[in-house]
């Protein structure tokens, strides 16, 4: 047993002192190997971004400098979200030669170089930029002695009137709301469509041709999955999917989302959310963090309701807490509803005329993402009743002026101290819109046959920037793409 033992003992010995010549090995190491990394093809005359006109030849051909032997193979893929297969877009070749027939919008691109050789594989990025004349622009809708009209406004200020009628010869439905330029934020800003709006229906149109959508539902008919008797749209906002929601019959509609945005499906209406109620036309859509809830106003019980959107609309009427009752009951305004702003998803303003036909200006707070709560801030008569007509527009700005068209003047309001301050451009025709800039440093102004700019950035009372005419008839709404 002791021989044994022994034996033992010197075999656990002779382990230590293997492992200790291995960490001292390991220890003296400093890692000062000589590797021969191979050599790596130069790409130059790559540019970051290339401008490719839909329907024209798109060519791009790199100096590619290669190491001696190396077998070299090129591929190049275009990023398509809206392909049916990521295949129908890689090509061979050590130059990329197409027709571009994608979309005006911007897709990123990989060039792999592959060395057969070693086997190394080298990846450069880049961008494709595609563009028709109507990818940078302003589409404008007008009303042109009673008659629908879409024109396009170039970068330059000159017109191209009457752009669908000539494209796609016949005109609109009567009565136009509102243009939408649809796109997805949550994608990329993936363009998905024109809309025009009209009382009655509405057009949807291809992005880059201007030409009825061929693919997806191109009327707001064949945008319902299943469709009304009759249609009469109250008023539509753009939700950041780059759907439409809003009032259509009285009842509450949002576009589908639950589906790829490229699907002819995504953005049809379904059902209108669930519940007995008239709605006014006009609403708030209030996005914070993501989160969209809605201001809406039942016409026959006269009062502030609640919207979510699980998904899908959800009415909930006034299931919310009231605070400060005694300066308006919101349950039961006993008021006609005129118009309704917000300033920077906040503060609200609605106004309302009473019985004895006096415009009241009633300012409120919600939160309705829970605890679902409506304060009533005031209520008073607006200082200068005479500026409501029913031709009259107003636009709420983040900072917190709210701007009043009516006539022809247009008027910056404050009321935080109800000052009311006309603006320093008059118009010898009525105004019939009114937008901002996305920086709201500009008020875009529409009256007859022109798009006026002015400024009202800080410090300045909306002096003339600019004005483009030649608009055919009083515009109505406009886009911007940049």
């Amino acid at each position: 047993m002791k021989v044994k033992h022994n034996k033992m003992i010197r075999q656990y010995s002779l382990l230590l002192m293997v492992c200790g010549i291995i960490l001292v090995s390991c220890f003296k190491d400093k890692g000062n190997y000589d590797i021969a990394l191979p050599v790596e093809p130069v790409i130059s005359n790559l540019d970051t971004v290339y401008t490719a006109y839909v329907g024209d030849s798109l060519i791009i051909a790199p100096k590619v400098t290669a190491p001696a032997g190396a077998d070299l193979e090129f591929e190049w893929r275009i990023m398509v979200p809206e392909a049916i297969s990521d295949t129908l877009y890689r090509f061979t070749g050590p130059s990329l030669r197409i027709i571009f027939g994608l979309q005006s919008r911007r897709y990123r691109t990989k060039l792999t170089v592959h060395n057969k050789t070693n086997g190394m594989k080298y990846f450069h990025w880049f961008e494709i930029q595609g563009v028709t004349e109507f990818t940078r622009g302003t589409t404008v809708l007008s009303v042109e002695n009673g008659i629908t009209q879409f024109s396009f406004v170039k970068p330059d200020g000159t017109v191209q009137p009457r752009v669908y009628e000539a494209i796609n010869n016949k005109t609109l439905p009567a009565d136009p709301l509102h243009l939408f330029y649809l796109t997805n934020q949550f994608t990329g800003n993936t363009p998905l469509g024109y809309w025009i709006i009209t009382k009655n229906g509405g057009v949807r149109l291809n992005v880059s041709t201007m030409m009825e959508d061929a693919i997806n539902p191109n009327t707001l008919r064949d945008n319902f999955f299943t469709p009304p008797a009759a249609i009469q749209v109250g008023s539509l906002q753009k939700n950041p999917q780059g759907v439409m929601v809003g009032v259509i019959n009285g009842k509450f509609y949002g576009g589908a989302t639950t589906t790829w945005d490229q699907s002819p499906t995504y953005g049809m209406f379904g059902g209108f959310a669930n519940g007995e109620y008239e709605l006014d036309p006009h609403f708030i859509m209030t996005n914070i963090n993501n989160n969209i809830t809605y201001i809406a106003f039942e016409n026959n019980k006269k009062q502030f309701t609640r919207i979510n959107s699980y998904g899908v609309p959800t009415y909930f009427g006034t299931d919310y807490t009231v605070v400060n009752r005694t300066v308006f009951d919101p349950t039961s305004v006993g008021m006609d509803l005129t118009e309704m702003v917000q300033i920077n998803s906040t503060d609200t303003y609605a106004y309302c005329r009473d019985n004895a036909g006096v415009m009241q200006e009633l300012m409120f707070n919600v939160n309705f993402s829970g605890p679902f709560t409506f304060t009533a801030r005031h209520k008073r008569p607006f200082i200068r009743q005479e500026l409501f007509t029913a031709k009259t527009k107003l636009v709420a700005s983040r900072s917190g002026a709210i701007y009043i068209a009516s006539g022809t003047a247009i008027y910056r309001y404050n009321p935080l101290n109800e000052e009311l301050r006309p603006l320093n451009t008059t118009f010898n025709s009525d105004v019939t819109m009114l937008k901002l800039s996305d920086d709201e440093n500009t008020l875009i102004v529409g009256t007859a046959n022109s798009l006026v700019y002015l400024n009202i950035s800080v410090g300045n009372y909306g002096d003339l920037v600019s004005r483009v005419n030649g608009i055919p008839g009083s515009p109505v709404d406009i886009q911007i793409r940049n």
